[in-house]
């Protein structure tokens, strides 16, 4: 079928579809100030970690906050403590991909953590009073809203008169290996 023949039609749909993408990877430093004067770092961890997006220009703010534990020694390494500290953060992720043809008054946003705030170094600055400490994260971001698109429409149908319609699928047993436990349940 040509879509220049004449018994084919164009049907306009308004539907809800993601209309723009973005994903950004950060590395923040931190700086912790126990209060000891720590010797050595043991361990430094992130936890609690929450967030929430918005539209914001040409882009999504993901809008969060996490803790930051930082287990150390002080005293010539013969006392040990953990200091915690609360940080927030606004991250603002482009949208690297946006429907020009949206619209805009139906936007929804939502923010995916594809690596959740990590701790990948902790030092002991050099005036020995606080820690450093190096964080990475990075978020995926979509924008959801209605926009329209284009279908051709044939009057005939198929053309199959109700019969069903092979896919080409077969029942080889091609869907055996498949692990029931990675499908979702809504589909």
């Amino acid at each position: 079928m040509a879509i220049a023949d004449k018994r084919l039609q164009r049907r306009e749909i308004i539907t809800k579809a993601v209309c723009g993408k973005g994903r950004k990877f950060s590395t923040i430093t931190h700086t912790v100030t126990p209060p000891h004067h720590p010797t050595s770092i043991l361990g430094a961890w992130i936890i609690n970690h929450q967030y929430e997006s918005v539209k914001s220009g040409n882009g999504i703010e993901v809008i969060g906050s996490y803790d930051i534990n930082i287990w150390y020694s002080y005293n010539k390494n013969s006392q040990t403590d953990v200091a915690k500290e609360t940080v927030s953060y606004v991250e603002l992720v482009p949208l690297s991909y946006v429907d020009p043809k949206h619209r805009s008054s139906t936007e929804e946003v939502s923010a995916d953590a594809t690596q959740e705030p990590n701790c990948v170094e902790a030092t002991i600055s050099a005036n020995g009073s606080s820690v450093i400490i190096r964080v990475e994260r990075e978020f995926a971001v979509e924008m959801v809203a209605e926009t329209k698109v284009v279908v051709v429409v044939d009057p005939d149908g198929f053309g199959d008169d109700g019969k069903d319609v092979d896919f080409g699928l077969g029942d080889d047993g091609d869907f055996e290996d498949l692990d029931s436990d990675l499908l979702e349940d809504d589909l």
